[in-house]
């Protein structure tokens, strides 16, 4: 069966957004004295839950971690959105997909507002019926909650005609929880083991690998 229905994650999966969320990961930091040197330290946590990454990564109590999550959220809304790239080839595909008759929606842990202004300034929200990410107001819910939102907008679609893509651990598991299948793209900020691990039905390693999936998926 062709899927019907094509759930995208955003970080790491159709954009970079490495700088913008790294300079103000580390302006929140720096709010609490705290400096942190390593590029990679900071994008392995790009495209999971902020909130516990602050708490356990580096011991602030909840109520500090919440602090440094409004100061992340400050720079990142004034100047971090827009340092973003679109990965080379995503505008065609979503363009392609769209005009198949996919339905295309996004499944996001980044505020749904920033997503949607994301997409907005690089003119690819035109290609998805529905925008599903957290309000700036709505704590820290998962991915698979997230994922399970999403899929009320595709309730009268079989979920074996449902895929989610990703680059995360937690996309892979929120599709599997949800009873959908999943592709896993290493070319974003998923380490390879930890994508392997997840075990999703598939895994590319680029765009035009997703576009070749894409195009003779089941």
């Amino acid at each position: 069966m062709n899927y019907a229905v094509i759930l995208f994650d955003l970080d790491g999966t159709m954009a970079d957004t490495a700088i913008g969320i790294t300079k103000s990961i580390r302006f929140a930091l720096a709010k609490f004295g705290i400096s942190e040197e390593s590029d990679e330290t900071l994008t392995s946590f790009i495209g999971a839950p902020l909130l516990p990454f602050f708490k356990e990564h580096y011991s602030l109590s909840e109520d500090d971690a919440r602090r440094a999550l409004d100061f992340y959220r400050e720079r990142y809304a004034e100047t971090g959105i827009l340092e973003t790239s679109i990965y080379p080839g995503i505008p065609s595909l979503l363009r392609e997909l769209k005009g198949a008759g996919k339905r295309l929606i996004v499944a996001t842990l980044k505020p749904a507002v920033y997503a949607e202004r994301i997409l907005s300034h690089f003119r690819l929200r035109d290609n998805f019926d529905h925008v599903f990410g957290p309000a700036l107001g709505d704590g820290e819910p998962t991915k698979t909650e997230i994922i399970k939102r999403a899929l009320t907008e595709a309730s009268n679609t079989p979920r074996d005609a449902i895929l989610m893509v990703g680059d995360r651990v937690h996309d892979v598991a929120g599709a599997r929880t949800n009873g959908i299948d999943s592709v896993a793209v290493t070319y974003g900020y998923g380490a390879m083991d930890e994508l392997q691990q997840a075990d999703p039905t598939y895994i590319v390693n680029s765009v035009e690998e997703l576009r070749a999936l894409l195009d003779s998926s089941p």
